[in-house]
């Protein structure tokens, strides 16, 4: 399955590149060598990159130019690599974001009655 964009009404064709297989979360799929992670997960309809550090809610592409963090996965053992900056290669090992300790707490819950 894909939902990448082959014939853009104003770009025209997409320039066929190298595919190249990686791995998110242990299912394989297929991408373009050199294009954005994130661009190669939207392309296979993944939109959830990650759970929030504290409250485990499903986060995904926001920016998509490097400055909001929302899409940090581990890749090939490298934990908080941005999705949206990190090229797409060969072999690429990818798992999403779980829930990671942290020293941020909610201060609410120590005012709740």
């Amino acid at each position: 399955m894909t939902e990448r964009i082959l014939n853009h009404p104003i770009l025209g064709d997409l320039i066929q590149r190298e595919k190249v297989t990686f791995t998110f979360d242990d299912h394989e799929f297929e991408g373009y060598k050199g294009e954005s992670l994130a661009a190669a997960l939207l392309a296979q309809g993944i939109r959830t990159l990650r759970l929030h550090e504290e409250t485990g809610q499903p986060r995904g592409i926001y920016c998509n130019i490097g400055h909001c963090y929302e899409c940090r996965v581990n890749v090939n053992g490298l934990e908080g690599e941005r999705a949206c900056l990190t090229p797409l290669s060969d072999g690429m090992v990818v798992k999403s974001g779980q829930i990671l300790p942290t020293t941020v707490r909610d201060w609410r819950k120590n005012y709740e009655q």
